[in-house]
């Protein structure tokens, strides 16, 4: 897959297969439309193109609204590169862009900067100003502009439509399980590992601090959670306590990461937590006995479920 960071740095094809979105995330819907661009791609010899857009819009045009995000760039570029996607361009999104009217995004984007000879969307899309550019829009530029369009209808999972909303939600409310589910694969949270007080190695039970640096990133309500972390390519069973400390007298929300098995220094790598299953509320302790005790309960239940 080959990432371009503007429209600039791209160059038309003779045949894009191609669609536009935010994809935060990369869930069970996205993989639907992704999929169905690089068939359709395959099928008439051509190149399938995502056109994303950083930052997200809604952090640009509603800058006063806290909006948390499932994925960083970083992350959603990982994503993206699993779905067999040809081309993604990332590009800049202003005010000035979100001006764009419909039919100028449709004529000199999609068609002239892209090269588009098929557009696949996803249910009740909308595009270009204020989001006038819907499915019925550009039923009508196709004919005139020389492509065809493609649209996706709602995708369900158990009969309720998959979102990014529904997943935050779930994530909130600590049911990783059910974000799992409409994701597609478990939810990741990544950092660079950082220095704490390292009070974990003293009971036996070492910790990797995340420095989260992604401020926009959704973090799951707080709680002990299983998953697993891969370093250096091996895959490691972990689990990680989301929140507060309040045994060691801590009101600092952060994410701390016990590997399993694991043995060396990690300060300063990168580490990515995929979120298995959530084990437990944060619980205060009258001792370290007592939270080593639970420690170790915590333990044999996260091998149990991610056996």
């Amino acid at each position: 897959m080959k990432v371009y960071h503007s429209l600039a740095e791209f160059n038309p094809l003779d045949c894009a297969v191609a669609t536009t979105g935010t994809f935060d995330g990369v869930h069970l819907g996205h993989k639907k439309i992704l999929g169905q661009l690089v068939q359709t791609a395959k099928n008439v010899g051509g190149e399938s193109v995502l056109l994303t857009f950083f930052p997200h819009p809604r952090l640009v045009l509603q800058p006063d609204v806290e909006l948390k995000l499932l994925t960083s760039l970083e992350e959603k570029i990982a994503l993206l590169e699993q779905t067999g996607l040809d081309h993604l361009i990332i590009h800049p999104f202003t005010k000035e862009f979100s001006r764009t009217p419909s039919l100028e995004f449709v004529r000199e984007i999609m068609v002239n900067q892209i090269g588009v000879k098929q557009l696949v969307i996803g249910y009740d899309h909308h595009f270009g100003r204020n989001r006038e550019g819907s499915f019925e829009h550009l039923k009508e530029f196709g004919p005139i502009y020389g492509f065809e369009v493609q649209e996706i209808p709602a995708f369900d999972i158990d009969e309720v439509n998959v979102s990014s909303t529904k997943i935050r939600n779930a994530l909130s409310e600590g049911n990783v399980e059910l974000a799992a589910n409409y994701l597609g694969h478990p939810y990741i949270i990544g950092g660079e590992v950082i220095k704490g007080d390292q009070l974990g190695r003293t009971i036996g039970f070492p910790t990797a601090n995340l420095d989260i640096n992604f401020k926009h990133k959704l973090i799951p309500s707080d709680g002990v959670y299983a998953g697993t972390v891969r370093i250096s390519g091996t895959h490691y069973k972990a689990m990680a306590n989301i929140g507060r400390r309040p045994t060691v007298g801590s009101d600092k929300r952060s994410v701390e990461i016990h590997v399993m098995d694991f043995e060396g220094d990690l300060y300063g790598q990168h580490l990515h937590f995929a979120v298995g299953h959530r084990l437990r509320e944060v619980m205060t302790f009258d001792s370290l006995d007592a939270l080593k005790a639970q420690l170790s309960a915590d333990k044999a239940n996260a091998l149990s479920k991610l056996a």
